[in-house]
């Protein structure tokens, strides 16, 4: 794979990078393909003509997270897209590049690298943190934003800083400071930790288990854990450090396009409180919906309800607040 890497620690048990290139049930028209942006490779899965919406993936996930959603937009006449993250499922895994403010560049970079002027953005978790940035940074590039199980960068400063039971929901990610052992922890008996993370994270309504095997082997990819951490490790470290300081400077940019805020009920990894107070970032139409009895994962949970929403919104002409 161009511009890869394997950091030492490693799993010895990694499956190749074409466990990725999935096929969707009912969606033959199913595009695999590479595209080239901010100075890596990155891969997308394509389906349907029309108005392109970009699906950004959280953790500890990839673009397979979105199979429901791609089908639903490609339906209702949209061009739909989800990208693999710089470093996970079938894109580079590079050595540096995981502050948000690279990543959001390599969102609006496939933007521009698929022949778009725009597109509307739809982020679920770190997915959603990069969404928030993009569409503050590259306001030009960003139609509308829906973004799932996220507040706003800001919001999730100030509560990792002063809300000590948000902080507590975030256990994992402070974990993840460590050196070497989050990833061989993620990356042993096959990714189990993967599925046990996702379980714990979901309501009711958990994801099949061939999604989550699936999910599991994707983890295992050489470097993807790495990788899959290294987001994380910047936005804790760069709390107390000018990089940090500089960016979160930079989003104090409101954002002023259209924007859809989805939030599970029982998400037990962002407090519901939290991920609303992000409507005061928006200067712009700004929906609240929360879905009942749905945790961390609405889209995968209750896919025909959230589908149902985002379509709705997306084809809402004068969506107010």
């Amino acid at each position: 794979m161009t511009g890869s890497f394997v950091p030492s620690g490693q799993s010895p048990s990694a499956q190749p990078a074409s466990a990725v290139r999935l096929d969707i049930p009912d969606a033959p028209g199913l595009i695999h393909r590479d595209v080239a942006a901010n100075g890596a490779r990155f891969h997308i899965a394509e389906l349907g003509d029309g108005p392109l919406v970009l699906l950004l993936h959280g953790f500890p996930q990839f673009w397979w997270t979105w199979r429901h959603q791609l089908t639903a937009l490609a339906d209702a006449g949209f061009r739909a897209v989800a990208m693999d993250l710089r470093g996970v499922g079938g894109s580079d895994r590079t050595p540096r590049g995981y502050d948000p403010a690279n990543l959001a560049l390599d969102v609006t970079g496939v933007i521009r690298s698929l022949g778009e002027p725009d597109a509307a953005l739809v982020g679920h978790d770190l997915g959603g943190y990069l969404a928030w940035t993009a569409a503050a940074m590259r306001p030009k590039l960003v139609r509308r934003l829906a973004v799932a199980s996220m507040p706003h960068p800001r919001q999730w400063r100030s509560a990792m800083l002063s809300d000590a039971r948000q902080s507590a929901a975030l256990s994992h990610i402070w974990g993840f400071q460590r050196p070497w052992i989050p990833e061989r922890q993620l990356t042993a008996d096959e990714g189990a930790l993967v599925a046990k993370l996702i379980q714990e994270w979901s309501g009711p309504r958990l994801p099949d288990e061939k999604a989550l095997e699936n999910y599991r082997r994707a983890m295992c990819i050489p470097s993807t854990a790495h990788c899959s951490i290294e987001p994380y490790r910047w936005m804790v470290r760069s709390l107390a450090r000018p990089d940090g300081f500089q960016f979160n400077r930079r989003m104090k940019r409101p954002v002023r396009v259209p924007t859809l805020h989805l939030h599970g009920s029982l998400d037990p990894v962002v407090r519901t409180r939290v991920a609303a107070g992000s409507g005061q970032y928006v200067e712009a139409p700004y929906r609240w919906r929360l879905f009942d009895g749905l945790g961390h994962f609405p889209h995968e949970e209750d896919p025909v309800a959230f589908s149902s929403e985002l379509i709705n919104w997306l084809k809402d002409p004068e969506p107010d607040r």
